[in-house]
């Protein structure tokens, strides 16, 4: 539908919002969602960016709760490899610079990834160095995640596509586009000190 929609309005340049790991071998869940998106619009014809993610920073606001009150945050990889993370203003500034000068042509994935390469309790550190008090980073088991999940609501679909989205980055599954992209402007810790901590003291009023 994505591709006819594309080739009926004759719009001659695309940049979709996807995810970095093209080509990884199993199923990754919301990933791999994301790469069938970028397979039925490249099939539309018209020139296509494919922006290939990692970990957005963002994530991490829907832990504030966790934050403040546990002085911690929760993901599932190890704590001491380096995880992938961009900051959402620098995936915006990449989409607008690509269409505000169509000039380019073809199909290929763009990798945008940050400047940092922190592992989860680096992070923590660095979170509790711009917050003013201690958070470490926890890390929670693949089925106690899924476990959070349904006691959230998720159904067992969306279990399934989250855990295994999960279970892909533990396994590598951006370190080839993060070999080769080029790093976007927004630092760790400037997130922090713009969003994370404005965040921080709103959820805290």
């Amino acid at each position: 539908m994505g591709a006819a929609a594309v080739a009926r309005h004759d719009v001659g340049h695309v940049v979709g919002v996807s995810s970095a790991g093209h080509g990884w071998p199993v199923p990754a869940g919301v990933l791999s969602a994301a790469f069938a998106m970028d397979a039925e619009l490249s099939a539309s014809g018209a020139a296509y960016r494919a922006l290939s993610m990692p970990f957005y920073m963002e994530n991490l606001l829907r832990q504030l709760d966790a934050i403040r009150e546990q002085g911690a945050f929760y993901l599932t990889c190890a704590g001491d490899l380096p995880l992938a993370s961009i900051a959402t203003r620098d995936i915006a500034d990449t989409a607008a610079g690509l269409l505000a000068d169509p000039s380019w042509t073809g199909q290929e994935n763009l990798p945008v990834f940050g400047p940092d390469r922190l592992t989860p309790d680096g992070m923590a550190e660095v979170i509790s160095q711009e917050l003013g008090r201690p958070v470490a980073y926890r890390r929670m088991g693949i089925d106690d995640y899924a476990s959070l999940l349904r006691s959230q609501g998720a159904d067992d679909q969306a279990v399934k596509d989250l855990t295994e989205a999960f279970a892909a980055q533990e396994q590598g599954v951006y370190d080839a586009d993060w070999a080769t992209a080029e790093p976007t402007t927004t630092d760790f810790r400037t997130w922090c000190r713009n969003v994370l901590k404005p965040a921080a003291e709103a959820h805290a009023s």
